[in-house]
């Protein structure tokens, strides 16, 4: 076993918080259905509804604005199947705009949630991005017209951490007539996000990526915008999502909240400080490497190296022997031996974009672990760099 056990892989996931665990813990007996009109009902209405006001202050919402969810998969698919809808007497959008625009970099969630739309009669378009992970502006303009009902484009990128316009791309969507997404999974918890300010229609968030319990999320709808739920079948969360709410996962969304409004602020400034190390140690011990994403508007914990001449999975495996958590790209994308879609369509090379390490920092890592990180990667690249060669010249 490793003498050190360093996590920097939290765009996959996070811990629980102790305050959120300690919370959790608390509420294990509030077993009541927040349906109830019995005492344990209400009891258990009244955590799901202060969650909730602490979910919709948080992002500037209106508490009657949000509402839960399983997942952030779950509230993006939720948003992707309102475009098209054939429902008759359904109230969500319809009709002529059968359009959906997205982008070529978007969670996986979105991307095989968009293969479905042709199937229904409807139609996706994909803007282009730069090489830093930027939308194309103007190809993304050109992709809106008035068949267009629905633009969604993810606020943080989860691999390579670039953070998007969104007021500009939400503001060319309404002009347009269409209704805006942003999936702000990564985002929300790490960045400042006012949905008042933005403008935007709907947004997804998660728990599990700001140290709250997994298999909790929420969805913005800003109020007046046709909606129609995924989830059929009772009346929770006023009809928009069916199944008894899961009141240990809002409490522990809720109480993630909290934290970040005490301590997100603090843990940016002081995550961008660790990156910065993080990124100046590889340049300085590293040769033939690239920094993947854009330089500044980037999620404050995510750092993105291509290393040249190296398999990312043989990087990854062997960090994991020195007690290293990274990733080389989605967790929802493990398992594929194909390279990252998301730098792929950066421009970046196959044998650059299979060489990429995530490496995605959080709340507990300290500027000890950097050191050692810095240290082990060095090594492992080398080491990685010399089999990849002797076995190319080995080859027959």
């Amino acid at each position: 076993m490793p003498n050190k056990s360093i996590y920097l892989d939290h765009n996959a996931t996070t811990p629980l918080h102790p305050e959120v665990k300690k919370t959790i813990i608390n509420s294990l007996d509030d077993f009541g259905n927040p349906s109830s009109l019995h005492q344990f009902g209400r009891h258990a209405r009244h955590l799901v509804e202060q969650a909730r006001a602490k979910v919709a202050s948080f992002i500037g919402a209106e508490p009657d604005e949000v509402f839960f969810v399983g997942s952030g998969s779950e509230a993006n698919n939720t948003v992707l199947s309102l475009i098209p809808c054939d429902q008759t007497n359904c109230s969500c959008m319809h009709g002529h705009r059968r359009q959906t625009v997205t982008t070529t970099i978007e969670h996986p969630c979105v991307l095989e949630s968009s293969k479905c739309l042709g199937k229904r009669g409807g139609s996706v378009t994909f803007a282009k991005v730069d090489p830093t992970g930027k939308v194309d502006i103007e190809h993304y303009k050109s992709l809106l017209n008035e068949n267009t009902g629905l633009a969604s484009v993810m606020m943080a990128n989860n691999e390579i951490g670039t953070i998007e316009d969104i007021k500009t791309l939400c503001s060319l969507a309404h002009e347009k007539g269409a209704l805006f997404h942003t999936d702000a999974v990564q985002a929300v918890g790490k960045i400042p996000v006012n949905v008042k300010e933005l403008d935007v229609d709907f947004l997804t968030l998660s728990g599990h990526k700001i140290y709250g319990p997994k298999g909790i999320g929420a969805l913005y709808v800003r109020k007046g915008v046709p909606f129609c739920p995924l989830i059929h079948g009772g009346h929770q969360e006023r009809g928009r999502r069916a199944g008894t709410e899961n009141t240990l996962g809002i409490v522990g969304l809720g109480k993630a909240i909290d934290m970040r409004t005490v301590e997100m602020t603090t843990e940016e400034n002081r995550l961008l400080k660790l990156k910065k190390i993080l990124k100046d140690g590889i340049e300085k011990n590293i040769p033939d490497i690239r920094f993947n994403g854009h330089p500044t508007d980037c999620l404050p914990g995510t750092l993105n190296v291509s290393f040249r001449g190296a398999e990312g999975e043989a990087l990854l495996l062997y960090l994991d022997l020195e007690g290293i958590a990274v990733s080389t790209g989605s967790a929802c994308a493990s398992g594929s031996l194909d390279p990252s879609h998301v730098l792929l369509a950066t421009g970046i090379p196959v044998e650059e974009a299979h060489g990429a390490i995530r490496f995605s920092l959080g709340r507990d890592n300290t500027e000890e672990d950097i050191q050692y990180v810095i240290t082990k990667m060095t090594e492992v690249a080398k080491r990685v760099r010399n089999m990849s060669t002797a076995y190319r010249g080995g080859k027959s």
